[in-house]
């Protein structure tokens, strides 16, 4: 397959993710007198065996971005460990595969809490695409009639693979794809290659064939809806290219997601404090060798400063968004 559609869409408008767009497009603060509850509840369900930082690098990134409740869902062999990493979850252990991926019965147990999260993020540290797709096509409807946003990341982007039907896969609703290069390539067929050299037409077809905000990563990301428009940002720098680093951008957008970000302005968002965390460690430590660990401590403090103001100065940061953006998505 060399393309996803015949005729490559042209996105309908294009927009740079600087500071100016971004203060421009305040995300929802908490009222001063909110508690967690108002700040959002996040789901991040993941993890295996082989990669349980994956899902602890998430979970920590959706609090530093400032949601207030956080429910983490992994696989038993490893829940005890990743509670007593993330005392400040709930955490739920989830019956296993031989291979590490989840069995259907993780829908008893994810099944009730669709209509008490604002936001899940699925994928990080998942293993068997076949299995994590299952799961996936189980738990999507329930999470689409509660309106819970949904972040799709590495192992359970597999789902478009492995469709219920067999048939090419659309979402009924709009979720965020997190894709690097070589996730796009082995998600469409086409060569990664390819996928470098014009991410642009490729992250619009994705986005419109799938129903989907997709977030193609790279030195240049693009974010492309499904209505064609396109968002890109470059910056950060190649210190940001190390294990985990995407668990960190996928927990970052899933966190603003519960707060109330609409899933592109969360993508958006999520992508430029990405970089910036990654611009201010290469300054304090050196472009090589900070770890993705260290990267959501750099979060809050960016928020603020990226917005202008105080986070708790509701005068400034307001909740709304610039007509025409993060609506109907």
């Amino acid at each position: 397959m060399e393309t996803l559609l015949d005729t490559p869409l042209r996105a309908t408008a294009v927009h740079d993710i600087d500071t100016a767009l971004l203060r421009s497009w305040p995300v929802p603060m908490p009222a001063v007198e909110g508690d967690k509850e108002i700040r959002g509840h996040v789901l991040v369900v993941g993890g295996s065996s082989e990669m349980p930082g994956a899902i602890i690098l998430a979970a920590t990134a959706a609090l530093r971005a400032g949601a207030g409740k956080l429910t983490i869902a992994t696989g038993q062999s490893v829940a005890q460990l990743v509670a007593l990493a993330m005392p400040e979850a709930r955490v739920i252990g989830l019956p296993e595969h031989a291979s590490d991926g989840f069995s259907l019965d993780a829908v008893a147990s994810l099944d009730p809490l669709a209509e008490r999260v604002d936001a899940v993020l699925l994928g990080p540290g998942m293993r068997d695409e076949p299995a994590t797709a299952r799961l996936v096509h189980a738990l999507l409807p329930r999470f689409d009639a509660a309106g819970t946003a949904v972040v799709l990341d590495a192992c359970a982007m597999g789902a478009l693979r492995y469709p219920p039907a067999g048939q090419p896969w659309r979402f009924e609703r709009p979720v965020v794809l997190t894709p690097h290069a070589g996730e796009m390539a082995h998600l469409t067929g086409i060569a990664k290659d390819d996928i470098v050299a014009q991410p642009d037409p490729q992250a619009l077809d994705a986005a419109y064939t799938w129903n989907a905000v997709v977030a193609l990563k790279g030195a240049r990301t693009v974010i492309a809806t499904p209505d064609g428009t396109l968002y890109q940002h470059e910056g950060g720098n190649v210190g940001l290219a190390i294990s985990g680093s995407g668990d960190v951008l996928a927990g970052i957008i899933a966190g603003l997601a519960a707060r109330g970000a609409s899933l592109q302005q969360a993508s958006c968002w999520g992508v430029a404090l990405h970089a910036r965390a990654g611009e201010r460690l290469a300054e304090r430590m050196g472009t090589l060798g900070y770890l993705a660990r260290e990267i959501s401590q750099e979060i809050p403090a960016l928020l603020e400063q990226v917005a202008g103001a105080h986070a708790g100065d509701a005068e400034t940061i307001r909740q709304q968004t610039p007509v025409g953006w993060g609506m109907g998505v």
